[in-house]
């Protein structure tokens, strides 16, 4: 029955125009526009896509990537990166050329409350240059962000040892020792990092000891407890194997064929496709704090050795134990069911997740998680490269997906765009989660020919409906929606403790850039840092930081799911308090609560507009009010919270 759905939604869907596409990029939202040529160009750089389609200008012959913002409208985000200290940072990765594939990729940025002072910090990965490599310079180092509390953020990363001074790419933050102090994962082209939080401002990179420092090319990782023994697990993709001493060049050099490096007929960075792919690694937790390479027995080795970026545990069935997804790019993409016996079952092709709705495996970046139809279950967004559909995977349940981009609106805008990080932000907190994009080029030539694309790109935002479909906002010119990046990695979280989720934009050869939420909506809101405990009824402890539970807000006539994870977007880590937005309702609900443990506990919140901190077993243990700890407590924990066994 899936695969007929499938079927039909590729023989029925509706083509778009290129001159209606060209002329306004909102006409006939919900329709594919048509490639020009219609063969996918896999020959592209080496860079799946579905074809090439026709520029797409504003009324100011400007490229649409760079352009088609307008005079007036609603602002939802404002560019806060000079004002919050964070443009006195700068990525670097390789030369500004871009010749070769390693320096193309960029970096993730991980927010993380390093200090437990109840506030964001932000964690930014750097890249690095040959010259740093060889020993010729000093390497540009990752950057921690202290917040102040007061909308500025200081840099602390060499005083906390977390400078990395390595070629950088993903980053997972989670509690990995259930120490009670959050610590950091650092993927890079080379040995990984391992910080362990010292509880006093400062870490010590323990990757060596641990056993997870690999040795070529990790670029996503994702924290999950997949065997449910209370410990947190790691996974790290695998990009390309790559060898420093024999880069493939747009010059017919390194075994890699001519037409993998050339867009346009213009040569270009050869890759991903033609060169020798990196395998992935499934690390389990021991007693003792090392880990164990568990990838073959545990199922999950990528034994085909595709291209990964980003990967994220989350529980897509709804069966209590969390499932792997795994973003390829220009390969299928995996998703691994997990069986509960220490091993995952590969439904990558049955689910529909492998390949996109025209049976065709996309370039894919970033992964998005989240329920955007409260309908109880997870769907997903990827994003992919330009000349392609973004794609919008609908849970159907039971493990299996329908790609809805199209008849969901989101198919025609980002099209021209180059999608990396992603995320499901409610950003004007109705209840009903959007779509944000963030997008950049990786080929610096574009701005030397006519090809209606920039290497500089600005995020895209697509509002929810509440009726599965999507509508695009137009970006306010000098607004944070018209701001031009090359972005690369983003997280989506409260920074500022007032209820709004703002995004952190890690971009490519340049200094970050802070999207603060400035959505002029009066909206209600609830968030939750949850803190896991032992369940008595099984004798099964939760990791101390809950990631792998699932939450599930009833109020205003709806039930929302959110889940507490670790990596996504494009290999990055968000926020991992829960964010419900309430709409105008003032009744915050009752919360049901899933426990990695098994336990689910039901609490009734006694607050709008508060942060709520949740331990296992004892319900609300504090809350904040407007930023500050709340003047009155609530009523004592047990009277908001019930327990039962997992169903």
């Amino acid at each position: 029955m899936h695969e007929l759905r499938r079927f039909l939604v590729c023989t029925f869907l509706a083509l778009a125009t290129t001159s209606a596409l060209a002329q306004n990029t909102q006409t006939a939202p919900n329709q594919k526009p048509k490639p020009v040529q219609t063969e996918p160009q896999g020959g592209m750089g080496g860079i799946s896509s579905a074809g090439t389609f026709a520029p797409v200008y504003d009324e100011n012959k400007r490229p649409i990537t760079a352009g088609g913002t307008v005079d007036k409208g609603v602002v939802v985000f404002e560019d806060a990166t000079r004002a919050s200290g964070l443009s006195t940072w700068q990525h670097v990765m390789g030369t500004k050329q871009k010749k070769y594939i390693l320096e193309t990729d960029g970096s993730g940025v991980g927010l993380i409350d390093y200090d437990n002072d109840g506030w964001l910090d932000i964690y930014l990965v750097n890249g690095s240059t040959y010259d740093a490599l060889s020993g010729k310079k000093t390497p540009p180092h990752a950057a921690l962000f202290h917040n102040n509390h007061d909308g500025t953020f200081t840099d602390v990363a060499a005083k906390a040892g977390v400078q990395n001074d390595r070629w950088g790419f993903g980053v997972a933050i989670a509690d990995y020792d259930n120490d009670g102090w959050p610590d950091i994962f650092v993927g890079n082209f080379g040995h990984n990092r391992l910080y362990r939080n010292n509880h006093d401002g400062t870490f010590t990179d323990v990757a060596e000891k641990a056993g997870v420092t690999l040795g070529n090319w990790s670029d996503g990782a994702t924290w999950g407890d997949y065997d449910g023994d209370g410990r947190l697990d790691l996974f790290i993709s695998g990009y390309v194997h790559y060898d420093l001493e024999h880069q493939p060049e747009s010059l017919n050099t390194g075994g890699v064929a001519f037409s993998f490096c050339q867009l346009h007929g213009i040569p270009v960075m050869c890759g991903p496709r033609g060169l020798p792919g990196e395998g992935d690694h499934l690390f389990h937790q021991n007693a003792d704090g090392t880990f164990s390479d568990v990838s073959v027995k545990a199922g999950v080795s990528d034994p085909g050795r595709y291209y990964g970026f980003t990967a994220t545990f989350v529980d897509v069935n709804n069966d209590g134990r969390p499932d792997l997804l795994v973003a390829n790019d220009s390969n299928p993409n995996y998703l691994y069911l997990n069986k509960g016996d220490g091993t995952f079952e590969d439904r990558s092709y049955v689910s529909g997740f492998a390949l996109n709705n025209d049976g065709r495996e996309i370039a894919s970046m970033g992964l998005g998680v989240g329920d955007y139809d409260n309908d109880g279950r997870v769907d997903l967004v990827v994003t992919d490269f330009s000349d392609d559909y973004k794609t919008l995977y609908h849970n159907d349940g039971e493990g299996s997906f329908t790609e809805l981009g199209s008849e969901a609106g989101i198919a025609q805008v980002p099209v021209p765009f180059v999608g990396w990080g992603v995320g499901f932000p409610d950003f004007d907190n109705d209840g009903w989660k959007d779509i944000m994009m963030i997008n950049g080029h990786v080929y610096p030539q574009v701005d030397e020919h006519d090809w209606g694309t920039t290497f500089a790109e600005r995020p895209l935002l697509f509002r929810n409906l509440h009726n599965g479909k999507f509508e695009y906002v137009p970006a306010v010119k000098g607004s944070g929606l018209a701001a031009l990046t090359s972005g690369r990695g983003a997280a989506f979280g409260d920074l500022f403790n007032n209820g709004k989720i703002d995004v952190v934009i890690n971009p490519i050869d340049g200094p970050p850039v802070l999207l603060k939420n400035v959505d002029p909506d009066h909206h209600h809101w609830v968030e939750l840092k949850l803190i896991g405990g032992a369940n008595p009824a099984n004798g099964k402890t939760s990791p101390r930081d809950a990631i792998g539970a699932t939450v599930y807000l009833t109020t205003n006539g709806m039930r929302q799911r959110e889940d507490v994870m670790s990596g996504g977007s494009y290999i990055s880590s968000s926020d991992q308090r829960a964010h419900f937005g309430l709409g105008d309702a003032t009744d915050a609900g009752t919360m049901e609560i899933h426990w990695p443990s098994g336990a689910v506990e039901n609490v009734k919140l006694p607050g709008v507009d508060r942060i709520f901190t949740i331990f296992e077993g004892k319900g609300i243990t504090s809350v904040l009010c407007e930023k500050q700890p709340c003047t009155s407590k609530p009523r004592s924990a047990p009277k908001h919270m019930e327990r039962s066994g997992r169903r």
